[in-house]
């Protein structure tokens, strides 16, 4: 999302406060009812979730991002989801019904949100192909090629939660 829409979002008086998280500070727990949206001004911050005692890494989300723990957002339903910080973490916060009045209002701003949702879609669809794809190295490249970001700005314990590998394969991989 550019500076300008978020610019426009808080001229229209939407942001109704900033948080400030620190490292591996959490946002949000399974259970919990997600009623805000977010803006990433800075940081990094991860989605996890728990299966039998494992957890798993589910996406990252950036500076410059919209983010929330969208099952929650979307249905009105707890979340099962877990949102931590990787590094400290600025987050500009706007309730749901704030967001939805503001989107409702203005076609820009339903624009660009219809856009950062499409990029969603699309992104989940390239996560699934990655997590069906057998091969580790694969899996590696795939993510290499299409989010070298991640590379930059990640730890790499959290990479291979990604990946669906230990820290030792992914180190490996990187190596070769």
């Amino acid at each position: 999302m550019s500076d300008a829409i978020v610019s426009r979002i808080e001229k229209m008086g939407g942001w109704s406060g900033r948080l400030v998280l620190k490292r591996n500070e959490f946002l949000i727990r399974p259970g919990t009812l997600e009623k805000n949206i977010y803006y990433v001004k800075e940081g990094t911050l991860r989605v996890t979730m728990n299966d039998h005692g494992e957890e798993h890494t589910i996406r990252f989300g950036y500076k410059g991002t919209l983010f929330t723990a969208l099952d929650s957002f979307i249905s009105g339903k707890p979340t099962v989801y877990c949102i931590q910080a990787i590094k400290k973490s600025e987050l500009l916060v706007m309730s749901k019904n704030d967001f939805l009045g503001i989107i409702a209002r203005d076609q820009e701003l339903a624009e660009a949100y219809r856009n950062q949702m499409e990029q969603l879609v699309l992104q989940q669809m390239e996560r699934e192909t990655d997590l069906l794809t057998a091969s580790p190295l694969d899996r590696y490249n795939r993510v290499m090629k299409r989010s070298p970001r991640l590379f930059q700005a990640i730890p790499s314990k959290y990479i291979a939660s990604y990946l669906r590998m230990t820290p030792e394969t992914l180190s490996r991989l990187k190596k070769s």
